[in-house]
């Protein structure tokens, strides 16, 4: 073999070793499809998940990379996220449980009135404890990397404010989850459905008289420019209720990441994500009270105890119906008994 021949056959081998390392890296990294119902611009995409995923490829030095689609681009309704993961449409998907109706019994019981506090922080350290503890039957066909609040849920009316259960008879109410319809119907509202894009212009309408949902929602939404008082709770009495999300995985595209992938993926997965969403929401809903607050033309109105013992009793019949529930042979009341328990050593001073 002449020397040209094998200087030549040298080049090559060095060439395909280089294109052999080069292909086996690009087959190593993986690239994970998220999929949720809101705008690019929302709080969880910009604050929680382009985060999260920044973190994921520096960790993994490159190998766990993420491409988001938002609005549901991807097609089907914000109903349908959870079975585009558990089918793998997606490998990730962002969504409020209440959405499948009846796919997370257990973790109904934190959707329940007057379980939780409002807020972020402390409200998914109750959550994540919970759903450890109690409702992991719930997600035995995920992989679940986030389970966290919406804030709970605050009452934002365009002409009457609501300072105590009665004031709230005949108003037609917007409710984001079918447990908080059953808050408004108990409190003597008409609960209405809608999606979040359409609350401002049908309030400005006067087609709605107001919302019940969280203070993450309002500037996002443009509620401060079409209604006048908002009622929430103070920090040391319980939400009305809250809307359960979760960033649930297919199970079996998690079991398919080679090792080091999922260890960065659980690191920076589970109470750690649960809690990064916590402070994103915090910090938009201090935003949104505040923008409120310095506008005088808004009125904020803090329910006194009266006012909230008086809405805790006008909907404890729902909790009753629930807790007697047989349905999935599930014990409720234990649920419940649980759930009271952690908030109790989380936050001892809740109401």
């Amino acid at each position: 073999m002449g020397m040209l021949t094998r200087t030549l056959l040298g080049t090559c081998l060095s060439l395909g070793a280089l294109l052999a390392v080069f292909s086996s890296s690009a087959q190593a990294a993986t690239t994970l499809r998220i999929a949720h119902f809101l705008p690019s611009v929302s709080n969880i995409q910009k604050n929680v998940l382009e985060p999260w995923c920044a973190e994921l490829k520096t960790r993994s030095e490159d190998e766990l990379r993420c491409q988001i689609y938002p609005s549901m681009q991807l097609g089907g309704t914000p109903a349908q996220l959870a079975d585009m993961a558990r089918n793998g449409v997606v490998d990730i998907a962002w969504t409020a449980l209440g959405y499948s109706a009846g796919r997370f019994p257990r973790s109904e019981t934190l959707e329940l009135p007057f379980m939780l506090p409002a807020g972020g922080v402390t409200a998914n350290r109750i959550i994540w404890e919970f759903t450890q503890r109690y409702a992991q039957d719930d997600f035995k066909e995920y992989k679940v990397l986030a389970v966290h609040t919406d804030g709970g849920t605050a009452f934002h009316t365009r002409n009457t404010p609501i300072r105590g259960a009665g004031d709230m008879k005949g108003l037609r109410m917007r409710a984001s989850t079918r447990m908080a319809s059953q808050v408004i119907d108990a409190l003597g509202g008409a609960p209405v459905s809608m999606p979040p894009a359409q609350i401002a212009d049908t309030l400005s309408k006067g087609v709605i008289d107001g919302a019940a949902l969280s203070w993450e929602v309002v500037l996002p939404a443009k509620l401060d420019e079409v209604t006048r008082f908002h009622s929430d709770t103070r920090a040391d009495q319980t939400s009305p209720t809250i809307t359960v999300l979760a960033l649930l995985m297919n199970k079996r595209r998690y079991d398919r990441l080679p090792d080091e992938q999922k260890q960065v993926l659980d690191a920076l997965s589970g109470a750690a994500l649960s809690q990064r969403a916590g402070v994103a929401w915090d910090k938009a809903i201090a935003e949104a009270r505040q923008t409120v607050a310095s506008d005088p033309t808004q009125t904020l109105v803090t329910l006194d105890d009266a006012a909230h013992d008086a809405m805790r009793q006008a909907t404890q019949p729902i909790v009753d119906r629930w807790a007697n529930s047989t349905e999935g042979g599930i014990d409720r009341p234990a649920l419940i008994t649980g759930l009271q328990g952690i908030v109790a050593e989380q936050a001892p001073e809740l109401k």
